[in-house]
């Protein structure tokens, strides 16, 4: 859909990198064997360290997401239990430990670049600029879950020649690490606009490169979305809120976004030989009862007729074809009924959890379009906001529908095309139609967002939640521990806690699940 992929990616991938796990371990993690990579080798180092966590598998999926975040969106439901709005430590040590592999990546490939002449600098600049652009797009993830992290010193182990003790870094806040990404972002932008790629180079970033195949329209189409996205979270902070609006101007006047799904930033898989692949998604979301539907997404679809219903949900086995989700304020008792007796939707198997061929989604077109209209909507600009929004619905609708085409498995039945008629019929319905105040606008915005983001995209659900406290959603009081709700962040490791000691101290007064971010001001 996106973009021409070679069928050969396997022995490519191969040929120059190395397609096993172990391999890329031996090449690009151990700082000894640096003299063994090139600085494109090492970008692709950094695009494979956290692919786990952008293709959809078991870890990221089951243990990272199955009691957080997939919670804490009501992107699916379960049955209420005890300490349920507590961080586990295995959520925060996968996703913590991960990102810092990407980032070994990032700093060792900074190391290999800076030790080439600047005629070779230049030459290898792109795979620079790319890996920056796909490892700040992470660090934006990072610090809207924990808050301040380590960032301007972290990962230098291997460039400061093995000494762990001065390797330890401190911690960054939030809006510094904010302000480095967007100024940062906006050269690079800038840079790319002008940047041309010799024929050689050209080629083996084509090969390097399995996110954008060596595009370098899509490269700034990334890079510029990445911006909105950053400045449209941060639009609401007295830290950023000027900024944010004119900076979003200037990007809609004068740079590239993503504008329609063929130009979706994803890792498509081409082959089930290779480790790109969607395979664990199926235990990652199914096992023990995590496919199971949250009454507030099935009800308003339902009440609106969304035609993403049975491309996203199937009913449940004993249902009688009906859909329905788990009430989060039922008893527990009554939620594990429902669930043990099939009665409950689930997410439609064929076109996410069985769909081997599942992209690895990082940016796309309907979440481009919410953020423009979210940005019109404040500038005053009611007709291109609802434009915007309109757009923003039929891109998700579509992508859904597209993405199930992609499925090697049959078990939820073929899905009959959507005609542009039942769009429209579900743009205009009382429930979708744009209309009311701002404040009603806005909500019909996060509520698309919200439903398009689904399982698909958890972190980014998540954020936007806690930043607009919308859509609104109720949860069950846990009574039996002091997190009673769910929290508006994640808590550091205890590895972080004990290894990093001295740095850990200046943050750990903030080192709760109640502390909020600078961006999340409602």
């Amino acid at each position: 859909m996106k973009k021409h992929i070679f069928i050969l990616l396997m022995a490519i991938v191969i040929a120059f990198t190395g397609c096993q796990e172990s391999e890329f371990a031996d090449n690009y993690a151990n700082p000894n064997k640096i003299g063994e990579t090139t600085v494109p080798k090492q970008f692709t180092g950094v695009l494979v360290a956290n692919k786990d966590y952008v293709l959809p598998a078991y870890w990221n999926y089951f243990v990272v997401n199955r009691t957080s975040t997939r919670r804490w969106t009501q992107s699916v439901g379960w049955a209420n239990d005890l300490g349920q709005y507590v961080v586990g430590a295995a959520s925060v040590d996968g996703q913590w430990n991960t990102f810092y592999s990407v980032f070994q990546q990032y700093r060792e490939l900074e190391k290999v670049y800076n030790t080439l002449s600047e005629e070779a600098q230049q030459k290898n600049r792109i795979f620079w600029l790319a890996a920056t652009v796909y490892v700040y797009d992470h660090t934006q993830e990072m610090v809207d879950l924990f808050g301040y992290i380590p960032f301007s010193e972290a990962g230098k182990l291997s460039q400061n020649g093995g000494d762990y003790l001065a390797s330890l870094p401190a911690y960054d806040s939030s809006v510094s690490i904010y302000t480095t990404l967007l100024d940062d972002l906006k050269s690079i932008a800038d840079e790319l606009n002008g940047i041309s790629l010799d024929n050689a180079t050209s080629t083996i970033f084509e090969t390097q490169d399995y996110i954008n195949n060596g595009d370098l329209t899509l490269w700034r189409k990334y890079c510029n979305s990445l911006r909105l996205r950053i400045l449209n979270r941060v639009s609401g902070s007295s830290e950023f809120s000027s900024r944010a609006d004119s900076e979003i101007a200037s990007i809609l006047g004068s740079y590239p976004v993503i504008d329609s799904n063929d130009e979706n930033i994803q890792i498509d898989v081409i082959s089930l030989d290779t480790p790109i692949n969607s395979e664990g998604f199926q235990s990652g979301l199914e096992d023990w009862n995590g496919n199971v539907a949250g009454k507030a997404m099935i009800d308003h679809m339902l009440a609106s007729s969304d035609p993403r219903l049975v491309a996203m949900f199937e009913p449940g086995e004993n249902a009688g074809g009906v859909y329905q989700g788990i009430d989060p304020l039922a008893a527990s008792s009554d939620q594990q009924d429902l669930i043990d007796d099939s009665m409950v939707s689930i997410y439609n198997r064929s076109t996410l959890s069985r769909n081997d061929f599942f992209p690895g989604m990082l940016m796309n077109a309907a979440e481009v379009s919410f953020i423009k209209a979210e940005y019109y909507l404040r500038s005053g600009n009611d007709a291109s906001a609802k434009a915007a929004y309109e757009m923003g619905i039929e891109q998700s609708i579509e992508w859904y529908y597209w993405v199930n085409t992609l499925t090697n498995d049959g078990i939820s039945g073929a899905l009959t095309p959507v005609t542009g008629t039942e769009i429209d019929a579900y743009i205009a319905d009382a429930e979708i139609a744009w209309g009311g105040t701002n404040a009603e606008k806005l909500e019909l915005i996060a509520e698309q967002k919200w439903i398009h983001y689904s399982v698909v995209q958890l972190n980014e659900s998540w954020a936007e939640i806690r930043r607009l406290d919308l859509p609104m959603l109720d949860f069950q009081p846990d009574a039996s521990n002091t997190q009673s709700l769910p929290p508006v962040r994640w808590l550091y490791p205890d590895n972080e806690r004990s290894r990093n000691t001295d740095n850990y101290q200046a943050v750990s007064s903030m080192d709760n699940m109640t502390t909020k971010l600078f961006w999340d001001v409602n």
